[in-house]
């Protein structure tokens, strides 16, 4: 590959990252449902035409995000995977594990209103369903990797409800007053615990 192909191919991942960093700006304003090309274009500063060269439509900007969502999760996961061993406290790991998530979904409000949100439609349905998967499998790793004596099947079923308990607190907290969200979280965290020990 030339240098010229390869700083036009650095543009063009520069410029589908702007695009989806708009959609994300759109979607946490009015919700994927109501989000439009044209608005994504415009808060990307792009003519309509110029995004179509990346993504045709709305649907592929959902699969854009979800992608980006599925990577930047699963480094995370991999990091605290690795830092994770039969001797850390499960209350330390559910505590850092919910603070972070809590961190995440205030820096990142487009992925939460995509996976939690209150929006149907069979698209995003799937992608809510392989970010749901992909995290509950990540939570299962790490679960298997403190306690090595847990089955796989079981270690799945654990993670596919701590994601099902977080799903429920989330929106909850995100509604309330900044002291009730963090009553909340604290509540989580130890609905967590007892559940997982």
């Amino acid at each position: 590959m030339t240098e010229r192909a390869v700083r036009r191919q650095a543009r063009g991942l520069k410029r589908m990252a702007e695009i989806l960093d708009a959609a994300e700006l759109v979607i946490a304003d009015v919700g994927y449902p109501d989000l439009t090309t044209n608005q994504v274009a415009a808060r990307a500063g792009l003519s309509p035409g110029s995004l179509y060269q990346f993504f045709r439509n709305k649907e592929e900007i959902l699969d854009g995000l979800v992608t980006r969502y599925t990577a930047d999760r699963e480094e995370f996961w991999a990091a605290r995977l690795a830092a994770v061993t039969p001797e850390v406290p499960l209350e330390a790991l559910v505590g850092a594990l919910v603070d972070e998530s809590v961190s995440f979904k205030s820096s990142t409000p487009a992925y939460w209103s995509l996976l939690y949100g209150s929006a149907t439609g069979d698209k995003l349905a799937s992608a809510a369903r392989v970010l749901h998967e992909a995290v509950a499998r990540q939570v299962a790793a790490l679960l298997r990797r403190r306690s090595p004596g847990l089955g796989e099947e079981r270690a799945l079923m654990m993670g596919t409800m701590a994601v099902a308990m977080v799903k429920a607190v989330m929106p909850l907290a995100g509604d309330a007053t900044p002291e009730r969200a963090a009553e909340l979280v604290e509540e989580l965290k130890v609905m967590l615990v007892r559940y997982l020990r």
